[in-house]
């Protein structure tokens, strides 16, 4: 699954959470924070999944440290998907 974010309409966190919640379509149970980002991304959603942030220095401009508290995040699933070994992962792609 390809998954395209657009930093030009993220400009917090929130809004962070909600285009990802949407794309994702777990608006009902996803709960809009960065802990609820990590147990959606480690556990909760079926791999191959591949996330596209297009545009993400606007975000990292108007979001400042809480864009890499999320990339953090990112990276820190990326990793854990690489360690179990397994053929179909998280990948990210900041553009």
């Amino acid at each position: 699954m390809i998954i395209e974010l657009d930093g030009s309409t993220i400009r917090s966190e929130i809004e962070f959470h909600k285009q990802l919640a949407s794309a994702l379509k777990v608006s009902e149970f996803y709960g809009n924070n960065l802990n609820a980002l990590w147990d959606l991304l480690s556990t909760n959603i079926e791999r191959p999944i591949e996330l596209i942030w297009k545009n993400s220095n606007n975000s990292k401009n108007s979001m400042g440290d809480t864009f890499v508290k999320i990339v953090n995040i990112l990276d820190r699933v990326k990793a854990q998907d690489e360690s179990f070994g397994w053929d179909e992962k998280f990948t990210y792609i900041l553009e």
